[in-house]
């Protein structure tokens, strides 16, 4: 999302959603179905760096402190008997290597190998990679369509499903192009969780206004895996939304209160899906109860939203 900070996303832009933006959540935020305490939402000065916590014994969660960046981006840990996988690096300002070195130690897999990945290559998500660089038996993926679709074997970008097998623990690689152009979701057969990364989360979901289609037939072959996969919970890369529906946090806020969960039910999937299906003759800015739809034209200069997706 940083690249949205220095391309648009001007005061012209925060004043449209201020509404929902400046007010604080009128209701209780609910409790986690499956995270033991609440996330960390930069209260607390003196925060570390990342927060964990765990799914379960082999599956790991970081969040990236408010106090390191405003994008508070969301990692995730899996290990499998023979590797373990890492998908995204969060934003610059951390130090992600160490605290996954860290998290494996503390768990008894030091030295195992590990394969770096990312949901998709804007900033805040291929921000740690530099950390990586040399770390004995580590693959960092590369950030394009290429280098994503080679590794993972998909020869049909997007329609086919790439693969990963950690050892005793297999993930499936969904291309999702949309909101980036080698976007992936990832699906954890081990833990029915689909991590979503920026395609969908409780926050705002950008995409350029040429590219409404793509980003829908990427979530239609979505709901066409998961008729055939059972998924749980939909894990992205942060959360923007506040716990009152239609609400959503400051760009740049470095402090929250009453945040959305992290976790969508499996079935939030429907609710993109139409969404998008809703949008009739042009994507506009749209407020949803657990997400909005951020179109946004390639070039904004002299256009505003939320109807700047609107031919001339």
């Amino acid at each position: 999302m940083t690249r949205l900070t220095n391309l648009f996303l001007s005061t012209v832009l925060l004043a449209s959603l201020s509404a929902c933006e400046t007010q604080e959540a009128a209701i209780a935020v609910q409790p986690s179905s499956i995270f033991a305490q609440a996330w960390n939402s930069g209260i607390d000065p003196d925060e570390p760096a990342f927060q964990v916590q765990e799914i379960d014994a082999n599956t790991f969660v970081l969040r990236q402190s408010l106090r390191t960046s405003f994008e508070a981006p969301f990692l995730y840990l899996l290990i499998g008997e023979d590797k373990a996988l890492l998908i995204d690096t969060g934003a610059e300002g951390a130090d992600t290597r160490a605290e996954v070195d860290r998290l494996l130690a503390d768990t008894g897999h030091a030295g195992l190998p590990l394969v770096v990945m990312h949901t998709h290559g804007h900033g805040d998500h291929v921000g740690g990679d530099a950390g990586f660089a040399g770390r004995p038996d580590t693959i960092v993926v590369g950030h394009t369509t290429d280098d994503v679709a080679g590794f993972f074997g998909i020869d049909r970008w997007p329609d086919d499903v790439g693969t990963l097998d950690l050892g005793g623990r297999k993930v499936d690689v969904l291309p999702t192009p949309g909101h980036h152009a080698s976007h992936v979701m990832v699906y954890d057969a081990a833990t029915r969780i689909m991590f979503s990364g920026d395609a969908i989360y409780p926050g705002r979901l950008y995409f350029v206004c040429e590219e409404a289609g793509e980003y829908a037939a990427s979530l239609d072959r979505v709901a066409d895996f998961a008729e055939i996969h059972q998924i749980d919970w939909l894990l992205g890369g942060h959360v923007e939304m506040k716990a009152a529906p239609g609400q959503s946090f400051g760009q740049q806020d470095k402090s929250r209160r009453g945040e959305h969960l992290l976790e969508l039910p499996g079935n939030a999937l429907g609710d993109v899906t139409a969404a998008f299906a809703g949008i009739g003759d042009y994507p506009r800015v749209t407020p949803f109860p657990e997400f909005m739809l951020l179109p946004h034209p390639a070039d904004p200069a002299g256009m505003s939203p939320p109807d700047w997706c609107k031919p001339a």
